[in-house]
């Protein structure tokens, strides 16, 4: 063991880091140490992401998504200017191409307006062939706010000022367990200890396992591992894609569908679809962790999941192993767009609590113990948002000292 810290961040993803630049900021004097499994940051949710600045229009007014995507949007394109860092507020349209989508879509369009946001307006065939010429729809709208970014150089100019600060993070040590006493708690990796008066659990992926080794009772989520893969738009045929078209999503599943999304480095993506991923770190179709898998399976709140969902689930699966199916779920905001103008992407894994009773956890779930602050829900728009939940998570913590 080196020193003691007041403060130990589990997690080198987007909120972990944000977290520790609020708390350097605001609280310059606190020892604060970031660790990290990998040897860098952002190699899991942030790093595989698609790169959207998210306006806040999908978010139940008031809730933890509404309040810090709001706030966390403005905040990260302030310190995108501040920083140097390129982004492009290009604006994105969504398309209802079902008559019952209509109703969905006329619901979306007014909590956009509950939740404060400006300047968008709905949309006929017409109109929304003004943004994007070779959309397929009967009704749609146009958010001006949404935008693009990359996220990894969002998180390594986070751990840049950090550093700057007098934070420290180190990499390639796996948090393997937590021993907590009265005024200390010894956070124990496979190569060392760290001692600290407090843990804050920024894990994504692994957060209810980190979570589970701050409190002596059964954690009453677990995480579910959903990938989600892209294909890429051949360069000949990017030009049918403008900026970022969304189609309507499913009220009753929190995924947005797959969508087109125009990139901040080039090039535009297609997707995610979202499938189980065997493994929760598991990228590739055939990753698959025994334990993990037979853990998710065995959850209750999963199974119930699959009961409910089992056919959503069995299509999502279908367009994972069929490009044609994938091509055709695209097809009908883009009808131009053919399989072979497709190429295989990159891939994503979405770390998304469900409760023991099959809830899917929508909004940020935030745990506090009396040694520890566990983020154990921050699923899309974290990222948006990871100032603002930073600065939430930092605010819980100064409290206590």
């Amino acid at each position: 063991m080196e020193k003691t810290y007041d403060i130990i961040i589990v997690g080198g993803g987007i909120v972990g880091l944000a977290t520790a630049l609020k708390l350097k900021q605001q609280r310059p004097k606190t020892r604060l140490l970031v660790i990290e499994k990998e040897d860098e940051v952002a190699m899991h949710q942030t790093g595989h992401n698609s790169g959207v600045i998210h306006s806040g229009l999908y978010y139940k007014p008031g809730s933890l998504k509404a309040t810090n995507c709001i706030r966390g949007y403005q905040m990260l394109i302030d310190f995108a200017e501040q920083e140097g860092i390129p982004y492009d507020l290009c604006g994105k349209i969504v398309v209802a191409t079902r008559p019952e989508q209509v109703p969905i879509l006329e619901g979306l369009y007014e909590r956009g307006h509950q939740n404060g946001l400006t300047g968008f307006k709905m949309l006929d065939l017409a109109g929304m062939r003004e943004y994007e010429p070779h959309v397929q729809g009967i009704k749609g709208f146009f958010v001006p706010q949404t935008g693009i970014i990359n996220y990894k150089a969002v998180c390594e100019k986070y751990a840049e000022k950090v550093r700057e600060l007098g934070g420290e993070i180190i990499f390639g040590q796996r948090v393997t367990g937590i021993q907590q006493g009265e005024k200390f708690s010894n956070v124990i990796t496979e190569q060392s200890y760290h001692q600290t008066k407090l843990v804050i659990n920024c894990a994504g992926l692994y957060s209810d396992k980190v979570a589970q080794f701050t409190q002596q009772d059964p954690i009453h989520l677990r995480i579910i591992p959903f990938r989600g893969e892209y294909f890429e738009i051949k360069p000949e045929k990017q030009h049918l894609v403008k900026n970022l078209i969304y189609p309507v999503p499913d009220p009753n599943f929190p995924f947005l569908g797959v969508h087109f999304t125009r990139m901040i480095g080039g090039g535009v993506e297609a997707g995610p679809n979202a499938v189980l991923a065997f493994r929760r770190e598991g990228y590739k179709k055939l990753d698959i962790h025994a334990k993990e898998l037979w853990q998710t399976l065995t959850w209750p709140g999963f199974q119930k999941v699959a009961a409910k969902y089992w056919q959503t689930g069995l299509g999502e699966m279908y367009r994972s192993f069929s490009k044609a199916a994938f091509t055709k779920a695209l097809q009908e905001l883009i009808p131009e767009i053919k399989e072979s103008d497709l190429v295989p992407g990159g891939a994503g894994v979405r770390a998304q609590a469900c409760d023991r009773d099959g809830g899917l956890l929508d909004d940020f779930s935030i745990i506090e113990r009396p040694n520890a602050i566990n983020v154990c829900n921050a699923p899309s728009p974290a990222a948006t948002s990871s100032l603002s939940i930073g600065q939430t998570v930092a605010e819980l913590a100064l409290k206590r000292f």
